[in-house]
């Protein structure tokens, strides 16, 4: 029986896992790239061949162990060459990601004493190199695009033709299972990223126990379209190097819809924000029919809303299958026809939004965890057992308790080695115990099932000296079909507000049905009575379900989603509350008006 004891005396080390591949089970596609509309593999063995041949020319530039390079690039199989690459020489990659501040690059390059780095596209080069005066360590760039005038990332080849197979075998044989890995700069909503390190084990230790969670083999298609700098991305591409699967880079966010459809996969990763737009999609076509079509259709999202794991009536079941034939159908079929997963993380999921798609018959496994935990703590699965609302039972190997304030505190393999450069800022989360602070808010469920109510940080109080809990609002209200996107404000003041941002679709197509004229701007629409009176309703009826101190009482409607390009929500999707109160501090201001607190 294979346990991840035995696993490790296999795969001690993350470049350890290609290799497993290339020895159990071969891949003619372990990559797959689209390139000019045909969708083109690469091998395990020229993968390998590549990555050995990249690390002699590392060696020859001057990279030497426990150095920093830092990889900043969108997903391709150049990302994941350079990593293994750098890794098997006892290297440290910086993943960063391709859409932050040039404030942001200065400090984590500066901060990590980066010499060299990979980017993906001349912009990026560009745009860090145009600063290098502010970067004492930097002495060069590569780009994975082959650009005139810029270093190409594969010239390195020839460099290293003077170093020895030995030379790279010999640096392989002193890294460390306990040796640090990476450094991984978190996308915090507030001050600068603070550097994660994740040494081998912690990542490895994750790896292994979470492969029971992901129902994919040597056998299977995933698609891999999270960004690879993302600690949760990022492990699962080493567990399904390790599981032998075919991993196909989705081409962009655009196409996505088509990708999946090409490729078929049976699982690819999301977060709740992803899968939000996906389900908005979804319901913006619903809204397109008519007729007995409209009708069946929103009859069977009523269906699903009922839907519960452990199970209904009878005469529930019935209604099921013939949603799931009519209508659920089309859905999988959208996405290629054979998905058996889609892992959710990064943020908490609408229970709603999971209820409707394990209803439809596609199974969102919602997990949870943090860059500081590598980053898996628990995850609901097919094998033990789904609980909507919860984000699952613990992994083999993690430990978890709870504070007397209700903060999740975990022990485990996965645990950070630390933040760089930061001991301070390291013993407030990590205690003389051992035990990792996380910051979330939670409790139990069966005692079995992990609950994340909010974020520890993110709660605050009223004048009044209530507690206000945002995220879990935010979720609930998020379940109307009206409410896009939504952020609780109202800190310090006599009651919370909210800046809301309608589903846009979903506005036009009431507006049209009622009456409203819809042919306006969108923005002179939301101010029209009608509309403010519906969002008003949607907004009384998610109050009920809470007490007076925490409805809603003012509200804003905004025309613009919040987005990573405007600052207002960081790689993953997360909301940056500081920066969009800063943007709309006029209209909060305008809640409390003639107010007192």
């Amino acid at each position: 029986m294979r346990t991840i004891e035995t696993d490790m005396n296999q795969v001690k080390r993350l470049f350890d896992i290609p290799y497993h591949q290339l020895s159990a089970f071969p891949n003619k596609g372990m990559f797959v790239t689209k390139t000019d509309g045909e969708w083109i593999p690469m091998s395990t063995q020229s993968f390998l061949q590549q990555v050995n041949a990249l690390s002699r020319g590392l060696v020859a530039l001057g990279v030497t162990p426990g150095q920093k390079v830092a990889i900043v690039s969108p997903n391709r199989v150049e990302w994941n060459l350079m990593d293994i690459a750098i890794l098997q020489i006892g290297g440290v990659v910086v993943p960063v990601y391709p859409n932050i501040s040039v404030a942001d690059y200065k400090h984590i390059f500066n901060d990590a004493g980066i010499r060299f780095g990979f980017v993906g596209t001349k912009e990026l080069y560009d745009k860090i190199w145009g600063i290098r005066e502010q970067i004492p360590s930097l002495e060069a760039l590569f780009c994975f695009d082959e650009v005139d005038g810029l270093p190409y990332y594969s010239s390195i080849v020839e460099q290293g033709e003077n170093i020895s197979t030995a030379q790279i075998t010999a640096l392989k044989a002193n890294v460390r299972n306990e040796d640090l890995a990476t450094i991984i700069y978190t996308s915090g909503t507030t001050g600068n990223p603070k550097g994660v390190m994740l040494s081998h084990n912690n990542l490895i230790s994750n790896v292994l126990a979470c492969a029971y969670a992901i129902p994919a083999d040597q056998h299977s298609n995933v698609l891999t379209f999270l960004p690879a700098c993302h600690v949760y991305e990022r492990m699962l591409h080493y567990l399904y190097m390790y599981q032998g699967s075919s991993i196909h880079f989705a081409e962009s966010m655009d196409t996505i819809g088509d990708n999946i459809r090409e490729v078929k996969p049976e699982v690819f990763t999301a977060v709740p924000r992803l899968l939000e737009k996906v389900f908005d999609r979804i319901m913006a076509k619903g809204y397109e029919l008519r007729g007995i079509k409209r009708f069946l259709f929103f009859w069977a999202i009523r269906v699903a809303e009922q839907y519960d794991v452990k199970g209904k009536s009878a005469w529930y079941k019935f209604k099921l299958a013939i949603a799931r034939k009519l209508i659920f159908s089309k859905w999988k079929e959208a996405l290629g026809g054979r998905v058996r997963a889609v892992a959710s993380g990064s943020a908490a999921l609408q229970p709603r939004l999971a209820q409707i798609f394990l209803a439809a018959g596609i199974n969102v496994l919602e997990g949870y965890g943090l860059t500081e935990t590598s980053p898996v703590i628990s995850v609901n699965c097919l094998k033990r057992g789904i609980r909507i609302g919860t984000v699952g039972p613990l992994i083999e190997g993690v430990k978890v308790k709870l504070a007397e304030d209700g903060e999740i505190l975990v022990k485990g393999p996965n645990v950070m080695m630390g933040y760089y450069n930061l001991p301070d800022k390291t013993a407030e989360v990590i205690d003389q115990q051992g035990w990792f602070h996380t910051g979330d808010i939670g409790t139990w469920v069966d005692e079995q099932f992990l609950k994340i109510t909010d974020r520890k940080k993110e709660i605050f109080k009223t004048s009044g000296g209530k507690y206000i809990v945002p995220q879990a609002m935010e979720n609930k209200f998020k379940e109307s079909r009206f409410i896009e996107q939504m952020m609780v404000v109202g800190e310090n003041q006599k009651f919370p507000g909210a800046l809301i941002v309608p589903t846009k679709a979903a506005i036009v197509d009431w507006a049209k049905t009622h009456g409203v004229n819809a042919d306006v701007p969108y923005g002179e629409l939301l101010c029209t009575q009608e509309i403010r009176g519906l969002l008003q309703k949607e907004v009384d009826k998610y109050n009920e379900l809470y007490g007076s101190w925490e409805k809603i009482k003012r509200f804003a409607l905004l025309e613009h989603e919040f987005a990573i390009e405007t600052g207002e929500l960081t790689p993953t999707l997360k909301l940056k509350r500081k920066i969009i109160l800063e943007k709309y501090q006029s209209l909060v201001d305008g809640f409390y008006v003639g107010e007192e607190s």
